[in-house]
């Protein structure tokens, strides 16, 4: 566990003692309003405590492979402001990680970090390069998709819901050719527009709400 929220105020006795065991053995603590706690709550429960587990914030690249969930990476991308948008929603999706292979200075990579909301608080973010990523992720076992206008198959086609490295190009060149021959399946995202392409962060959500889809129990509901 590296992070624990709890319900501000008075909370069950049973509670502080998990939070208070929680403060001693050095992990960081916050107390917050009961509509952000339940927010952060799986859907129909309730909790006066929630904990952060998985890698970590500081876990490694190699680290963060090893991992279930899928890990993003960002290659060529030249605007911090949409690597930040994109760096959340990698986190809000339950990602694993996510790895920023642009050529981005301390600024600019600090810049990357505040337009996330910094969830590198609690979410492992790597500026590293691709080739050594793609290595790392092929030792873990992880099949490699592309997102790009080459692609055949949509989204919906492909098996989206094993340990993946989902890989999104930058904003005007896209994933360079080396990267895109790594590629086991390359998906295109439809487009009907005059436009050429979607903006990152919504190609990014519409491959990332497929694979929620594809990896999220099936609920039905009926109404009389």
């Amino acid at each position: 566990v590296h992070f624990v929220l709890c319900l501000e105020g008075a909370c069950d006795p049973a509670v502080e003692r998990v939070v208070e065991r929680a403060a001693e053995m050095g992990i960081s603590v916050r107390r917050v309003a009961e509509r952000q706690l339940r927010r952060l709550l799986p859907h129909g429960t309730q909790s006066q405590v929630l904990a952060l587990e998985g890698p970590g914030p500081g876990a490694s690249l190699a680290e963060v492979m090893q991992r279930p969930e899928v890990v993003w990476m960002l290659v060529g991308c030249g605007y911090s402001g949409n690597v930040g948008y994109a760096i959340r929603s990698a986190e809000v999706s339950g990602a694993a990680g996510i790895v920023v292979a642009s050529d981005f200075d301390r600024t600019e990579r600090r810049d990357c970090l505040r337009y996330g909301m910094r969830v590198d608080r609690f979410f492992p973010v790597h500026f590293a390069d691709a080739a050594e990523s793609l290595a790392l992720a092929r030792a873990a076992g992880r099949t490699v998709v592309a997102v790009e206008d080459v692609g055949n198959d949509a989204p919906w086609q492909v098996d989206l819901s094993g340990p993946l490295l989902i890989v999104i190009g930058g904003e005007e060149a896209g994933i360079p050719k080396s990267v895109l021959a790594e590629a086991d399946y390359v998906v295109r995202v439809p487009m009907n527009g005059f436009l050429p392409s979607f903006n990152l962060q919504a190609a990014m959500a519409i491959v990332m709400g497929e694979r929620l889809r594809q990896t999220q129990p099936t609920t039905h509901t009926s109404r009389d």
